[in-house]
């Protein structure tokens, strides 16, 4: 379980020639960062005076912020076990017509699953995003950098996810199926930067740049 490592463990095994963790986990753990961040924004703000009328919303907003924290560490564990499943795909027998007939649907089987397990990851990130987004008028004001670190490392989680996709979607054979990921990363993509540059710029204004 990659999630259960110490820091200085996981990013010693990051650092190291292992198949995995390797950006997808990466990629993960940039949104569960960003979920972190919108959760102790909440947890600085409600309560507070001067921002009661925020406090039911941001009740709302932690416990979403927590399911996605908790999923987005599920999904580094799922990435690597993703990685795992192609290599041990390519490593079945092929000595004979059958042998190799289910070892190619293996391996169309794992590579669509290591492309899946990303495309979550992305979907997740993109999630995070737009919990962050009405924080920058309803936190705690001392805290709205924070807000936008979290968008910046949401956003991160997207776009390393997406490549994750991208580099696992050339290998998979059902056009139909690789047509439409490309059409709903698009998508995520372009709703994902919206929202960093939105959050961007009111985090900013709010800090008078």
């Amino acid at each position: 379980m990659q999630v259960e490592k110490t820091i200085q463990k996981f990013m010693a095994d990051l650092a190291s020639n292992l198949p995995a963790p390797g950006g997808g986990g990466v990629a993960a753990i940039s949104g569960a960062l960003g979920a972190g961040l919108v959760a102790m924004v909440c947890h600085l703000t409600i309560g507070k005076k001067g921002y009661e009328q925020s406090w039911a919303d941001l009740k709302v907003s932690l416990a979403e912020s927590d399911k996605l924290r908790q999923r987005l560490l599920e999904l580094v564990d799922e990435d690597a076990q993703a990685f795992t499943r192609v290599l041990e795909a390519f490593k079945m027998p092929k000595e004979n017509p059958g042998e190799q007939e289910k070892r190619a649907a293996a391996i169309q089987s794992a590579y669509r699953i290591a492309a899946d397990v990303p495309f979550d990851i992305a979907s997740q990130c993109c999630q995070v995003l737009k919990l962050a987004f009405p924080l920058v008028d309803q936190a705690n004001v001392n805290a709205i950098s924070d807000i936008g670190v979290a968008a910046y490392t949401a956003y991160a989680g997207v776009e390393s996810a997406i490549m994750n996709v991208n580099i696992n979607l050339p290998s998979i054979k059902d056009e139909e199926y690789v047509k439409l990921r490309t059409l709903q990363l698009e998508k995520i993509l372009t709703e994902a930067a919206d929202l960093r540059d939105q959050i961007s710029q009111q985090v900013n204004k709010k800090l008078g740049r």
